[in-house]
């Protein structure tokens, strides 16, 4: 009987000494308010603040206003909705708290994908034909009108896609609208 106690005592010490430990990775993070042109990126094992071609070592973790929390000695980042993954070597979190990937082998890896190879890079964006030629003060015609209105549906499928909740978004109607313009769109070719 005396065992047993002693046993209990002691691992309720155990239990309370592991619980009141400070400075776990997501222990809070020190607020901030950064330039809404700050990126706090993995660089060299830690994580930095890049404004601009300005990078200034961060000395504690911080805390976004929108509740992101960065671990800037580990790249481990903790989203409002209590999603967590780590950065890789480039990759970013914005000032809003939105990550951006530096390569592909780290956008896969945060959705679980070991498959892409770890030198891959992003293809480069090419523009095809010519600017269009709008003088300024014409009002747009109905293709700029179109691609005008597409541009701001996929700023808000990215808007979706960012939000950091247990349940993935719902774009089914941003993409049904999408689908519609291309339609137009192809028919104006």
């Amino acid at each position: 009987m005396r065992f047993s106690s002693l046993f209990a005592t002691a691992l309720l010490g155990a239990t309370l000494s592991l619980a009141a430990q400070p400075g776990h990775a997501q222990s809070g993070g020190t607020p901030i308010r950064p330039n809404r042109n700050a990126q706090f990126v993995f660089r060299d094992g830690e994580v930095v603040q890049r404004l601009g071609t300005q990078i200034t070592p961060l000395a504690q973790n911080v805390r976004l206003p929108n509740g992101t929390k960065i671990n800037v000695k580990s790249g481990i980042v903790e989203f409002p909705g209590g999603k967590i993954t780590s950065l890789h070597e480039g990759d970013y979190i914005n000032a809003e708290g939105g990550i951006v990937f530096g390569t592909p082998a780290s956008a896969a890896a945060a959705r679980g994908d070991n498959s892409v190879a770890a030198d891959a890079k992003f293809d480069k964006y090419v523009q095809v034909g010519t600017a269009p030629t709008t003088v300024m003060g014409d009002a747009p015609n109905e293709r700029e009108q179109l691609l005008m209105h597409e541009v701001e549906l996929l700023n808000r499928k990215v808007a979706l896609l960012q939000q950091t909740h247990p349940n993935a978004p719902n774009t089914e109607v941003v993409d049904r609208q999408l689908q519609e313009l291309d339609a137009k769109l192809k028919t104006l070719k």
